[in-house]
């Protein structure tokens, strides 16, 4: 292949050791595409087959077949996705499969699939108070979803969110960090009175006005959060300090030129990356980016599945060539699981599975439509270097936990404005542009740590 490979290959599917068989029906798609232009997809061919998921007769009890249906499920998930990767397939075919994932949702109960509360989420901080604000104000999505909107459920969620914030200003403001108390303070006054004008509008069931208060509110409450992190949260290990580094978070604009489309020439997506959880992936990127690798790149894979580039153009090059070096740069593969070890470290070259962390979930899943990650050699997680791809998926199909990417792939951002351009990217589009627009001062060991260090060697 031209690109390096993401997804896991069919073999994965049956590795473990058999003790009691128990089979558990999957289907393989094969895929016969026409040649002609105007017909991209010929037939679709659904054949049946049976994975076997292993379980230990010994383990025994109500928590372990659980588990053992969850493990044959995944296994599940593993060889339909592969299969339906591999065969590059149509929205049509996509269309088929839905039904199939649509049980798999069904193993977590409401996912969460929203960019920005993902990242709200993945803030290293502990305050109880903060989050159950925050718990309740992005409740009130599943209200929105009833026709006609569930106002008793808003009214509930915005009066115990004013609650909270009303009398529990002293513990809220006693986790923001000394140097950012200031501008805690005025955020949670903002939210306080955003809160008061929100009840006025559920008092006049407002129902087009309710999703527009819901952000304002939960944009002030993710400023907040923002404001307790104190710090970067544990010491990146020796063999990779000094590779760049995102200690923090930053902000990327992109602008995509769109080829053959009628109705759209340029484009722009906002992507906040997160180096709490991914210092050196993001730094890697945000270091290219400073750079200029990406500008004027291709968008060179797009099927459906995922938008990939990454991939230089020079004959050979397979990532970024590090020009001192001259050699290619590679970074290791980095995902922090929710349950940490003591050190609080991300797991560094290995996935989740290679360490035993069978039942963990990453703090970054591949949840929301446009999540960022590093694409790499499928036997080689240690391989990433300058080609990345986002995930065009809704999560209910493939939910944190269930899905083949989650402890396997490193993500390091999400799209969190622009997303609907994604679905119009195609192979041969241009990435016109990326720049850091915030966050830039996060980096550390980059592009211009080399410069200065170069000019200090020279004087």
């Amino acid at each position: 292949r031209e690109h390096r490979d993401y997804c896991p290959t069919d073999n994965e599917i049956t590795r473990t050791k058999p003790r009691v068989m128990m089979a558990l029906s999957m289907f393989a798609h094969r895929v016969t595409f026409d040649t002609k232009p105007q017909a991209k997809l010929a037939r679709i061919c659904v054949v049946r087959r049976t994975t076997l998921a292993r379980v230990n007769p010994s383990d025994t009890g109500p928590n372990s077949a659980l588990t053992s249906f969850t493990g044959a499920v995944k296994r599940f998930g593993v060889g339909l996705l592969a299969s339906v990767i591999i065969a590059r397939p149509s929205t049509a075919f996509q269309l088929e499969t839905t039904s199939i994932f649509g049980d798999l949702a069904g193993l977590e109960a409401n996912p969460v699939t929203n960019a920005r509360a993902l990242l709200r989420n993945a803030l290293p901080i502990d305050n109880k108070q903060i989050r159950d604000v925050q718990r309740k104000l992005e409740s009130i999505s599943d209200d929105l979803r009833v026709p006609g909107v569930r106002f008793s459920g808003v009214e509930s969620s915005v009066s115990g969110a004013y609650k909270i914030v009303s009398n529990d200003t002293t513990k809220i403001l006693a986790s923001v960090a000394p140097e950012k108390l200031n501008d805690g303070k005025s955020a949670l006054a903002q939210l306080q009175r955003e809160l008061e004008d929100f009840k006025v509008i559920v008092n006049n069931k407002d129902k087009q006005e309710v999703p527009y208060a819901q952000q304002r509110a939960l944009t002030l409450v993710g400023r907040i959060e923002e404001d307790m992190v104190k710090g970067f949260p544990f010491t990146i290990p020796s063999p990779y300090e000094a590779a760049p580094l995102l200690k923090g978070r930053a902000t990327v604009e992109v602008e995509v030129k769109v080829k053959d489309n009628s109705s759209l020439d340029t484009g722009i997506m906002t992507i906040i990356l997160d180096g709490y959880n991914a210092p050196v992936t993001a730094g890697n990127f945000v270091d290219l980016v400073q750079r200029g690798f990406y500008d004027g790149m291709d968008i060179q894979r797009s099927d459906g599945f995922v938008i990939q580039s990454g991939k230089p153009t020079a004959k050979g090059q397979d990532g970024f060539i590090d020009p001192i070096s001259r050699k290619e740069r590679t970074i290791p593969l980095e995902i922090m699981p929710k349950m940490k070890d003591k050190d609080g470290l991300p797991v560094y070259e290995f996935t989740f599975e290679d360490v035993g962390k069978y039942r963990d979930e990453p703090v970054l899943p591949f949840n929301a439509f446009g999540t960022l990650a590093m694409a790499r050699r499928e036997a080689e997680p240690n391989s990433a270097s300058s080609q990345f791809f986002f995930l065009l998926k809704e999560s209910e199909l493939t939910p944190s936990g269930t899905n083949i990417l989650d402890g396997r792939y490193s993500v390091f951002g999400y799209v969190v404005d622009g997303q609907e351009l994604l679905r119009e990217l195609k192979a041969g589009d241009v990435i016109q542009s990326m720049k850091v627009v915030d966050g830039a001062e996060n980096l550390v060991n980059g592009l211009r740590d080399d410069m200065l260090s170069a000019s200090e060697s020279s004087t």
